[in-house]
């Protein structure tokens, strides 16, 4: 273990300015990155004594073996440097606020000619508007329900889409009114794009004045005697008033603005926010996140201020980054008031074209010692002030110990279902260390497993555990090459020799920081080891990658086989398996990772077959490239119905000549006439 004192600066080497720092393990890789108005002040707390920090933040002194700071003009400068490096370098040891899930949000395709309302989880493209994140599918669906009715716009994919429209028949929606069926005509392009920004208008908080103006249809409608048409408008409005009555009015200013709130103990902390647009409650969202240190600010014994600004920083830097301004189009014009996203009272609104993510306000319980620079960059965010302020009186303060209620019971429903898990998982790493003989507990944990059938499209996986937990942005996969013949053995030290022969050539190295790129500062790809190797077989899977690991010179690895049969675990040269209790801990995480790379393996194996498959009918085609092969593919969809289609459909493609058509139409035509006479053959023979 490091001694903070090798590697302390020498006393007056410090600036007394403001700046970023970094902290370093020995192997070079960045653990811990904070920023401070004065670093001289700040860095040397971490050395003053080391028994009297936070727990947590003794343990990154000691993991650490270096340390190095930037000095940068101003505060403000600082936050947004400090994100950045954040965001690069992805630091074990700072605080992250984000899920382990991806939350589903309603999308409009705006950059279509005809607009399509739909269910989507992924990262944000140009052009598309978003609504939510939702914590629940079923949330966005039970909106769109509702809403549909009222607008009745366009949710079928582009295959639905087409295909209907080439058959001139609309799907069910669109014999309901629940879809205007642009597909079939009955609205043109510039009829169903107006449904879809009125759609968007409603979701955005233009609720009154669209309610009113559907009244005042209704009124006309029944002063002409159009009765039928006064009861659809006023099943619309019954609708549009059920959608409301899920947000609740809170702030009868028509605030918007976020409220954060805390709930904290010694190692973790809660963190709770509501949403406000237009004086409605449109999203709330939650996190717990692990405390590094006591407090953020000179003097002051409170970690709320530093939790403040640790949270705003990460927050609104991602939410932020997730759509640049001014490169979507706006939907309508909106005026001077943001356009606030979302009808869920479970999570948070996420921007859109015509707003910020940033709001007009940010009421947090207590403000950071840098509240001025916080509020200039959450300013340049959003491109207007922001005030950044502690309610006192009145409802906003109301609606703070709200939200502060909700921190602290989703806080206490974190520690009881987590109290099991955490010390479930140090369990399994203490009996891995005790069961298998290793010098520590294997706070990293490798898997590999080979996925194939019968030696085609061969295939292996790596997942990665640390600390019990799967980190999966350090997940590979592998094509086997050389030993893609020979068996899962030779397949299982090919994958070992490709994922540690670098490791090893840095590890032999002469510079300081083995596995560093000197130009990014970031790790280079399978730099680091793992604690314990795990193989997906039997004793010769383990005998394989062990021999390996001791021709590369690796000795700091340790390697087990789990075999699936009877769940035995093999030590290399060992010729008995180790058999762990079938109700530890340990034998429960191993087959956790097991499982994980299986599904890994597993999942690309498919995906490559499928790929060879559809591919290969139409290798032997003549002038027909891959981009050209992928075109022809995404326009029909499936092989099946580019084989059904003729000459001229297939000429039709962008890119596609006549001769090309032609020659697509013959190999596609005559593999499926193989095919059928290959199956009366088998019939006959039968």
């Amino acid at each position: 273990m490091p001694d903070p004192s090798a590697y302390r600066p020498a006393t007056g080497t410090i600036p007394d300015a403001p700046g970023v720092y970094k902290f370093r393990d020995p192997g070079g890789r960045v653990i811990y990155v904070g920023k401070a108005k004065s670093l001289r002040s700040r860095l040397n707390s971490y050395f003053a004594d080391v028994t009297a920090l936070h727990p947590r933040t003794r343990q990154m002194v000691t993991t650490a073996g270096g340390v190095e700071w930037t000095v940068v003009a101003t505060e403000v400068e600082a936050l947004q440097l400090e994100y950045n490096w954040i965001k690069e370098f992805d630091p074990r040891f700072n605080v992250r606020y984000r899920d382990d899930k991806t939350y589903p949000v309603l999308a409009v395709t705006l950059n279509e000619q005809y607009p399509r309302l739909h269910v989507y989880r992924g990262p944000r493209k140009r052009g598309v508007r978003y609504f939510g994140p939702y914590a629940h599918a079923w949330a966005i669906r039970e909106t769109l329900d509702l809403l549909l009715r009222v607008f009745p716009a366009r949710t079928c994919s582009t295959g639905v889409f087409k295909r209907h429209g080439q058959i001139g028949r609309p799907c069910l929606l669109g014999y309901i009114d629940k879809c205007s069926a642009p597909c079939v005509g009955r609205v043109s392009a510039e009829e169903h794009r107006g449904i879809v920004l009125d759609f968007c208008d409603f979701l955005s908080g233009k609720t009154d004045a669209m309610v009113r103006r559907l009244e005042r249809e209704m009124a006309a409608a029944s002063d002409e005697l159009e009765f039928e048409r006064a009861a659809r408008l006023r099943d619309d409005i019954g609708a549009l008033r059920r959608a409301l009555e899920k947000q609740a009015v809170v702030l009868g200013d028509g605030t918007d603005a976020d409220v954060v709130a805390f709930a904290h103990d010694d190692l973790e902390a809660a963190v709770q926010v509501f949403h406000v647009r237009g004086g409605r409650v449109r999203g709330q969202r939650g996190w717990v996140v692990d405390r590094l240190e006591e407090g953020g600010a000179e003097g002051s014994t409170s970690p709320v201020p530093a939790l403040v600004e640790q949270f705003l920083s990460q927050f609104y830097g991602d939410q932020a980054e997730i759509v640049e301004p001014g490169t979507e189009p706006a939907a309508r014009p909106t005026g001077d008031g943001p356009v606030s996203d979302g009808t869920a009272t479970d999570s948070p609104p996420a921007d859109d074209s015509a707003g910020s993510p940033v709001p007009r306000e940010v009421l947090v319980p207590e403000l950071p010692t840098d509240a001025g620079a916080l509020a200039d960059w959450l300013s340049g965010l959003r491109g207007s002030r922001v005030a950044l302020r502690v309610p006192q009186r009145g409802d906003k303060r109301a609606l703070m110990e709200t939200v502060e209620r909700n921190a602290k019971e989703a806080f206490t429903q974190h520690k009881l279902r987590r109290a099991g898990d955490l010390t479930a998982r140090s369990a399994a790493l203490q009996e891995l260390q005790e069961g298998l003989g290793l010098d520590t507990a294997p706070l990293r944990i490798e898997c590999v497993d080979i996925s194939h059938i019968q030696g085609s499209d061969v295939v292996a996986s790596l997942v990665v555990f640390e600390d019990g937990l799967a980190r999966k942005s350090e997940y590979r996969r592998f094509a086997i090459r050389e030993a893609a013949t020979e068996g899962d053995v030779a397949a299982i030290a090919e994958v070992t020799r490709r994922r540690f022969a670098k490791y090893a050539g840095e590890a032999g190295g002469q510079g300081p920081t083995p596995g560093i790129d000197p130009e990014t500062g970031k790790p280079r790809r399978f730099a680091y080891p793992p604690n314990l190797y795990v193989v997906d077989g039997a004793g010769p899977q383990a005998d394989a990658a062990a021999e390996v690991l001791s021709e590369l010179g690796v000795t700091d690895v340790a390697v087990v086989g789990l075999a699936k049969r009877l769940e035995e675990v093999w030590l290399p040269g060992d010729p008995d398996p180790t058999i762990l209790p079938r109700t530890s801990e340990a034998l429960y995480l191993l087959q956790r990772v097991r499982d994980e790379a299986h599904r890994f393996a597993i999942a690309y194996h498919r995906q490559k077959r499928s790929k060879r498959l559809t591919a290969s009918a139409l290798d032997d085609v003549p002038g027909l490239g891959h981009t050209r092969k992928a075109v022809l593919i995404k326009h029909f969809g499936s092989l099946k119905r580019l084989r059904a289609a003729s000459v001229e459909e297939i000429e039709s493609v962008p890119g596609i000549g006549p001769g090309t058509a032609r020659a697509v139409h013959t190999a596609l035509a005559g593999g499926a006439q193989d095919t059928t006479a290959a199956a009366g053959g088998q019939e006959r023979q039968q």
